[in-house]
């Protein structure tokens, strides 16, 4: 029933649902679309429809809007805010900016305002091939572990890290993933590269989220550990039925998990809670987010 209605308002309001890999079962179900950022961000810019229901996090649903200030972006829980865009302040990447004259690479995961001050975004799945093609040194911002990830393969340019993280990547442990080898032992490890330097460095393939799905499609393998948040797995255990997904167990994205099915009913029966930002800040966070899809992806 509730399905029925969702799908009901979609059409009146010529709706699309796009939904990050961390949602809930539900509402992957329900989404037009799952991915990670920069897919979804690719996807938010070819959409034809008049309204987006952003399924993720703040910094995702307001992308969404920088990329399409004319479309009615709505994220139906304001409160699903990401911690770790929490932890980078646009004064401070400004004076960074200033202190070493280098340009900065802001993570998607940031807010508004930090990429305003960006020169360029990147994701998970394009991060080495975002500072690669920056000429000079870069600050990058605000995920440490990314960064130290980029760093084992851009040798070449002086890297200023800010002091991120992301907390659900953090919680991961080397322990965790060994104990799960140990039960699962012709399993192929898979990392998020938002994960601590002990976890990548035990890793078999280090990639984004959508990494990871096309990845385990194209691999011989029948068994996967998934060193991320364990939502990923309901998806790959979707699209791979013949396939087994081992979940870090306590690797749950609290956040992720603020949005359900009746949220997202609610937001399209009033058509809010929408993201509205200012014309200023979108015309200067467009030029960053547009460089980076412009790259594309390596991972």
């Amino acid at each position: 029933m509730a399905v029925e209605k969702l799908e009901k308002l979609k059409k009146e309001r010529n709706a699309i649902i796009l939904a990050h890999n961390y949602q809930r079962p539900e509402i992957q179900d329900v989404a037009d679309f799952v991915g990670d950022s920069l897919a979804l961000a690719m996807k938010a810019k070819e959409t034809d429809a008049d309204v987006i229901i952003f399924c993720g996090v703040d910094f995702m649903a307001e992308s969404a809007k920088i990329i399409n200030p004319d479309k009615v972006v709505l994220f139906p829980d304001a409160t699903a805010k990401c911690p770790m865009a929490a932890m980078v302040d646009a004064e401070g990447v400004v004076k960074l900016k200033e202190k070493y004259g280098y340009d900065v690479v802001s993570y998607v995961n940031t807010s508004a305002a930090v990429k305003a001050v960006s020169d360029i975004c990147c994701t998970s799945a394009n991060a080495v091939k975002v500072v690669e093609s920056m000429p000079n040194g870069v600050i990058f911002v605000p995920d440490e572990n990314l960064g130290l990830y980029v760093k084992r393969f851009v040798k070449d340019k002086d890297i200023i890290l800010w002091p991120g993280f992301c907390p659900t990547h953090l919680g991961i442990t080397k322990k965790d993933v060994l104990e799960l080898k140990k039960k699962h032992p012709n399993a192929i490890i898979l990392a998020h590269p938002e994960c601590h330097p002990d976890v990548i460095d035990i890793a078999d393939k280090i990639a984004s989220t959508e990494g990871m799905v096309r990845y385990a499609k194209e691999s011989d393998a029948k068994e996967f550990i998934v060193a991320t948040e364990k939502g990923l797995c309901y998806r790959m255990k979707k699209e791979m039925p013949d396939k087994e997904f081992y979940p870090i167990e306590n690797a749950v994205c609290p956040t992720m998990k603020k949005i359900t099915l009746e949220k997202v009913i609610r937001s399209l029966e009033k058509m809010e809670p929408e993201i509205k930002l200012s014309e200023e800040i979108i015309e200067k966070a467009r030029k960053p987010l547009e460089r980076m899809l412009k790259v594309g992806r390596s991972s």
